[in-house]
């Protein structure tokens, strides 16, 4: 009888842990979600060796981790087993998801990226608190009674009163200037794939910034909640949402980058800095002759280049005889456009000249587009209302009046 009550005794964490409830039973799932595409894009970085894909994988392989010890806490396991040391390696990911973040769209935006030894450097401050957190646990580890406890006593007395408010603020300050940084490298890439390809890979770029957005959004909510416990501590319970909406960005993140295909972007090759679309005051624009502006009109008009969805400023450079800057700077300074509303514009013409001749009776208004070198409808209606004010159906009723 005394066994049998002991056995009872030594099994009853098996039955209080796990507890599917309704906060962990979903976390549960979008976690397991997101680490099978943490599986999925390392063995695509293992088949392409594109670097992007080994970065995803870690920003997902992160926030599951982070996940994890959440989960497992909704589930009855820090109730069940006291004792456990998890809490010294319950580690905030912010130090080392920052520059994750910054380097996977630093990946995607350079051609022929590398991660290099001056990359390490990002990853400072999350290396130094992983180590701070094993120096911590060894320590304890050594002290008497420490299996007996789940924190010890530099844990209490240096990480707990410490360390761990002054990284709270620490960690808010870099994943915001990460974020940042990111956002600027982001829009001065869009900005210079203006000037070089006529149509700008909107599906790839759309990918990039909804990522963004979507860390931005959790980045914001995490501040927001942490003012608020800072004022009304909030109870386990409520800070669920949180991680409810981590999984969520995760198992997002996880599908949506490991379908989108940006090897067009990393194919992208700037080899010089174009010259920026700016009115040309009397002595900047002696260098571009009247003759070489008649010359990209005539050959634009006769050759009609534009027709191709894929032309980009290389392309055409070498078919009119000219160095990619020459033809950059009559672009710029002679027509007053960028590369890519200077092409587009001829696009627009195209179409309108297809609509005056009546194509439209024979095709839909998105397959003349096509017809006219645009390659997505998004693109095109974009295009159009940017330079002529209207929509393309605005556009055809107003020919019928």
């Amino acid at each position: 009888m005394k066994n049998t009550i002991y056995l009872s005794m030594s099994l009853l964490p098996l039955f209080t842990f796990p507890d599917f409830n309704i906060y962990s039973t979903p976390l549960l799932i979008l976690v397991g979600q997101g680490l099978i595409f943490v599986v999925l894009l390392f063995a695509k970085y293992f088949r392409h060796r594109n670097p992007s894909h080994f970065i995803l994988a870690m920003i997902l392989l992160l926030v599951c981790y982070h996940q994890i010890c959440y989960t497992v806490g909704f589930m009855g396991w820090y109730d069940t087993y006291r004792n456990t040391k998890i809490n010294y390696w319950l580690i905030p990911i912010g130090m080392a998801l920052a520059p994750m973040i910054y380097l996977y769209v630093r990946s995607i935006t350079t051609s022929k990226f590398t991660f290099n030894g001056k990359d390490w450097w990002h990853f400072f401050g999350a290396f130094s608190l992983v180590g701070f957190r094993a120096f911590i646990y060894f320590y304890d580890f050594l002290q008497p009674d420490f299996h007996e406890t789940q924190n010890g006593v530099l844990k209490i007395a240096v990480d707990e009163a410490i360390v761990q408010p002054a990284l709270t603020f620490l960690e808010t300050a870099f994943m915001l200037v990460y974020l940042a940084f990111t956002f600027q490298l982001f829009y001065n890439y869009r900005n210079k794939i203006k000037q070089y390809f006529s149509n700008t890979y909107k599906l790839q770029l759309n990918w990039v910034l909804s990522f963004l957005i979507a860390f931005s959004i959790l980045f914001l909510y995490g501040v927001i909640q942490m003012l608020v416990d800072s004022q009304n501590p909030l109870s386990y319970q409520q800070q669920w949402w949180l991680n409810l909406f981590m999984a969520l960005v995760t198992l997002y993140v996880g599908v949506t980058g490991y379908f989108t295909d940006t090897t067009k972007l990393k194919k992208l090759n700037f080899s010089f800095t174009p010259n920026p679309v700016s009115i040309p005051q009397p002595d900047e624009s002696k260098n571009v002759s009247e003759e070489d502006v008649l010359l990209v009109k005539n050959y634009m008009n006769i050759e009609q280049p534009y027709l191709n969805p894929d032309l980009n400023l290389s392309d055409l450079a070498e078919a009119i005889q000219m160095t990619r800057a020459q033809l950059s700077q009559v672009i710029n300074k002679g027509f007053q456009k960028n590369f890519n509303d200077f092409v587009n514009s001829f696009r627009v013409n195209a179409f309108k000249e297809k609509l005056n001749e009546g194509k439209h009776k024979q095709l839909s208004l998105l397959g003349i587009a096509y017809d006219c070198g645009f390659n997505s409808k998004a693109t095109f209606n974009r295009v159009f209302k940017k330079l002529t004010n209207s929509s393309p159906t605005e556009f055809l009723n107003s020919l019928s009046r």
